[in-house]
């Protein structure tokens, strides 16, 4: 029997007739074989191969296990390459090519800016299109843009540094800087790569749109509707193991020297602030790994064998506000000239805007943190940034994904409807705001901090670095460098501890004759170490940060797992035919409201805790040393809450607006009898 396949009458506009058959396979006979393919709704479901190849072997993957796992692979690798390799690059990008932190903050943003403007133009046009080839197109534009954005490091040549390694001793003070005058390089053409990492970057971008819009879609369209949820949960959790790859990738590549091969000349290691590592190897790698997913993307049918019965026996939760019967008569979406008719007709829709203005508050708290988690534990705990990043880490990917996970097996358990699933979101948000409380009980004070919470042993003034026992160093402050002197206190570097020699015992170095220390405020240690200083901040007094990791952790998952039952609400609540438009739509707003300025709003706020900022030779204020962690706690959960109670606010408002279309019940007995009684 040959057709196009059965729609639930639920989709259909009135008066439609239920008369299409069920999707059996190319060969038909008698009447219906007879029946001229004309174009229509029917479901082009096929074999996994190309065009008239369609090797045996294949057929093992056509079904919605195989491209999951395809999709989930593209998702890991885009991670890895847009959430991994860049972020930990950009330090290392922005010191090879004299850029400043604002011009890598447009690199990063560029990527936000391709998605913002292609995402409802692809989400609009690939929803009656081929989804999976336009994976093929995503995994292309993903692998160019990596290669791209590579290339600044095979025209820039090997990377050149001058002079010998810096010492930062009180001694070396004034030989060492005497020539560090404002007068930094304007004339290098380094800067100019900047161009090709906002294009690699753009191209990422366009390769990320059709990933999270039409590949979602697809996923919901070839399987039951109590499966869809588990599903695309599943993915979003794959998805999130690609900024960790990325991160431990990314450190581990940063240990080798940018140009692979150390000139035998240098004196230069890791612990240099001149030492840069080989960023562009991941790149590369990625470049070739994501471009043999074009393989097989390229081999999967339109629609995957059993669509057709799938989409038959599904019935319609679209809230009943008419779109349902409008997009079905007119036949919207067909052609680009609907475009505006089928965005309205979204942004009318009162639960989709609401469950979107929802989602993207509760962007703005995820990727706040993903940026700044690892700076408030370096601040707050005295740990180191790799120690604080992989803290971070392991807080904040077991975490999203154990959330994604769960809530996507409750909500296909449970069978949930639309409504029900607005209601377990509200349960999960409610949870998180209560968990966001840690930053209340779970803060440390400021450890003592010499020429910043305290003076010089009585001398000096606070809020100032320079004191009398340090005067004659001619220290920078653009050289932080922390010790911790044997005094219990913390000072800005050797030089500024007044200390003027170091030595080196079993790897580490201890610094000696120290005029700002002085006595030990334990009294521990007898008179020949009182001057002393050992690299590193002091040892924190604070002992929190098990408990914090602990609830920011259910925090973390609480937070997750409304974000699988987000995508299946928006997908159930819109017009069938404009499901991956409506996922468009939303990683707009997510990008606008969310993940743009949340790192921004994140930032701003922790600079407001700062108590004592970079100034260098040029007096430009820089990055910020030392911060207050009381007010930092503070900032950032005030920031949580207030978007948590946002999140909360707009979830009741979807379920108070939403209304099931009527006699559901009646309409899935009669399809599950139309169905039963063509496919027999």
């Amino acid at each position: 029997m040959k057709g196009g396949g059965i729609e639930n009458p639920a989709f259909e506009a009135p008066g439609a007739v239920l008369g299409r058959q069920c999707y059996s396979g190319p060969a038909g006979s008698g009447a219906d074989a007879a029946a001229p393919a004309a174009p229509g709704p029917g479901l082009e479901e096929g074999p996994c191969g190309w065009g008239s190849c369609s090797p045996r072997a294949l057929q093992l993957c056509n079904n919605p296990q195989g491209y999951l796992a395809a999709y989930s692979l593209l998702a890991i690798f885009q991670g890895i390459v847009v959430n991994g390799l860049v972020n930990i690059s950009i330090s290392t990008i922005e010191k090879r090519y004299e850029l400043n932190s604002s011009l890598t903050g447009l690199i990063s943003a560029s990527y936000d800016i391709a998605f913002c403007v292609l995402s409802l133009f692809v989400s609009y046009l690939g929803e009656r299109g081929h989804k999976p080839r336009w994976l093929a197109f995503s995994a292309f534009m993903l692998g160019l843009g990596s290669l791209v954005f590579s290339l600044p490091h095979f025209g820039s040549g090997k990377y050149q540094y001058g002079g010998s390694k810096l010492e930062d001793t009180c001694q070396a003070a004034e030989t060492t800087f005497a020539n560090a005058t404002c007068s930094a390089s304007t004339n290098s053409s380094l800067h100019k790569y900047l161009y090709v990492f906002i294009l690699g970057q753009l191209l990422l971008g366009v390769g990320g749109t059709p990933l999270y819009t039409l590949g979602t879609a697809f996923i919901d369209d070839s399987v039951p509707k109590h499966m869809s949820s588990l599903y695309i949960g599943i993915g979003y959790a794959m998805s999130l193991l690609g900024p960790a790859i990325g991160y431990v990738l990314g450190g581990q590549l940063l240990n080798i020297y940018i140009d692979i091969q150390m000139p035998k000349s240098t004196k230069v290691d890791q612990d240099d602030p001149r030492w840069l590592g080989a960023w562009w190897i991941g790149f590369l790698a990625c470049f070739f790994a994501i471009w043999l997913l074009i393989i097989p993307f390229s081999c999967f049918p339109k629609h995957l064998p059993g669509t057709a019965k799938i989409q038959a026996e599904k019935v319609s939760e679209t809230h009943d506000d008419g779109s349902q019967v409008l997009v079905q008569a007119n036949n919207i979406g067909q052609s680009f000239k609907d475009f505006p008719m089928a965005l309205m007709i979204l942004l009318r829709n009162p639960v989709l805007m609401s469950l979107i203005i929802a989602s993207s508050s509760e962007a703005l708290v995820a990727t706040g943190f993903a940026t700044f988690l690892p700076k408030f534990i370096e601040n707050q705990f005295g740990k180191t940034s790799s120690f604080s990043a992989t803290l971070g880490g392991l807080v904040l990917i077991p975490g999203a994904a154990l959330g994604q996970i769960i809530s996507g097996v409750l909500v296909s358990k449970c069978k949930m409807s639309c409504k029900g699933i607005i209601k377990f979101m509200i349960c999960t948000c409610s949870v998180a705001l209560i968990l966001n409380t840690v930053f209340l009980f779970a803060k440390c004070g400021n450890e003592p901090f010499a020429g910043v919470s305290e003076t010089y042993n009585g001398t000096g003034t606070l809020y100032n670095l320079t004191a009398p026992c340090n005067a004659n160093c001619k220290c920078l402050r653009s050289m932080y460098y922390p010790v911790c002197g044997s005094d219990e206190v913390q000072y800005f570097s050797p030089c500024f501890a007044g200390c003027a020699s170091y030595s080196v015992n079993n790897m580490k170095k201890t610094y000696h004759n120290c005029s700002c220390i002085g006595k030990a405020k334990r009294g521990r240690g007898s008179e020949d170490f009182l001057s002393e200083a050992v690299p590193g901040k002091c040892p924190t007094q604070c002992n929190f940060l098990p408990l914090f990791l602990t609830f920011f952790f259910f925090a973390v998952v609480f937070t997750f797992m409304a974000t699988t039952p987000t995508t299946v609400a928006i997908l159930r609540c819109v017009p069938d035919k404009q499901r991956s438009f409506a996922l468009g739509v939303q990683l707009v707003f997510l990008r606008l409201l969310g993940t743009i300025p949340g790192p921004i709003l994140f930032g701003v706020a922790i600079d407001k805790s700062c108590t004592l900022w970079d100034i260098n030779e040029c007096e430009i204020k820089g990055a910020c040393w030392v911060y207050d962690n009381e007010r930092m706690a503070f900032m950032l959960m005030s920031i949580s809450a207030a978007c948590k109670i946002i999140t909360i606010i707009f979830v009741v408002m979807a379920v108070y607006f939403y209304k099931p279309p009527p006699l559901t019940k009646a309409l899935s007995r009669k399809t599950s009898e139309q169905i039963s009684a063509i496919c027999t």
